[in-house]
């Protein structure tokens, strides 16, 4: 009897344990399974704001809340709001997609978060780097690009405070080593883009058209900031350092205006005085060696 009193007991035991286990398997593979809604819900809002950014690029549209000539027009008109010729703001749709899909449909929790992760510190990288380059380059900031700054800068703050305990699966200086690596490696490639690392050789045409504006006089003034006077300056791809330019602004957008240009009446930018006529607005290179008696149809090849 007593016998069979220690095994009913020892039954008992067994299937509580079991129980506990199934129990805890059942939760942890709950845990794994279940979708990060706030991760998700913040990528989703990052998309419509993305969506609606490359609505405004590919429609050319005002910026809602911007008035012409503001931060966000002059921004979504310069060389930053593109890359390889697809405006940056898809770009980032995409990356938003990808984010809220790892943080829905990504089932082991190491994983999605070790994707997360890196998704949302390249995306924040990117932002803080255009976010500077507006500043720095073009003397404007767009609120809307800073929504988006502040969504992906949440983002990563959630996955930075809700790691799993396993995470991030390695020593911690290792993996903020290689994170910071992977980060700066692709700003570097972002930032020699848009320096013109990966241009094309020099035009030998347009290297010499640029050459011969500089030698017989000719000026080209504009600002910084300037939409127009940046494609003005990409029609000459390489050759755009040869050009004969004249900054107007130097103390920034809504600083005075330098007297070289106030003395040469200067009231829009880009602006070309060849031969003493004034030419305001984006010139091809064909109009621009018809002012100045450049030989267009000359072979300049060597």
């Amino acid at each position: 009897m007593a016998q069979s009193r220690r095994n009913r007991k020892r039954t008992h035991t067994q299937r509580h344990a079991q129980s506990s286990t199934g129990s805890r398997h059942s939760e942890n593979r709950a845990s794994q399974l279940s979708p990060d809604w706030w991760i998700t819900g913040l990528a989703v809002f990052g998309m419509l704001i993305t969506a609606y950014l490359t609505r405004v690029a590919v429609t050319a549209s005002d910026v809602a809340f911007c008035s012409s000539g503001s931060g966000c027009a002059i921004i979504q008109q310069s060389q930053w709001s593109t890359v390889f010729g697809i405006p940056l703001a898809l770009w980032g749709f995409a990356l938003y997609v990808v984010i809220a899909l790892s943080a829905t449909l990504m089932k082991p929790r190491l994983k999605r978060w070790r994707r997360l992760w890196y998704l949302s510190l390249v995306a924040l990288a990117i932002s803080v780097y255009l976010t500077i380059v507006g500043i720095v380059a073009l003397d404007a900031v767009c609120i809307w690009c800073l929504a988006s700054l502040a969504t992906i800068a949440a983002i990563f703050t959630l996955v930075a405070l809700r790691r799993p305990a396993s995470a991030p699966g390695m020593p911690w200086q290792k993996w903020l080593l290689q994170s910071g690596i992977t980060a700066v490696v692709i700003i570097a490639l972002l930032h020699a883009y848009y320096s013109g690392l990966f241009q094309p050789a020099e035009d030998p045409k347009l290297k010499a058209l640029a050459t011969h504006l500089d030698e017989t006089d000719a000026k080209f003034y504009g600002a910084y900031w300037c939409p127009n006077c940046n494609e003005q300056k990409e029609l000459f791809g390489a050759s755009a350092d040869r050009l004969p330019y004249v900054e107007c602004t130097p103390d920034g957008r809504n600083g005075v205006m330098a007297f070289v240009c106030i003395s040469k009446e200067i009231e829009g930018y880009p602006t070309w005085i060849i031969n003493g006529r004034h030419h305001q607005g984006v010139l091809q290179p064909e109009q621009l060696a018809r002012y100045s008696g450049f030989d267009w149809d000359k072979d300049y090849s060597e």
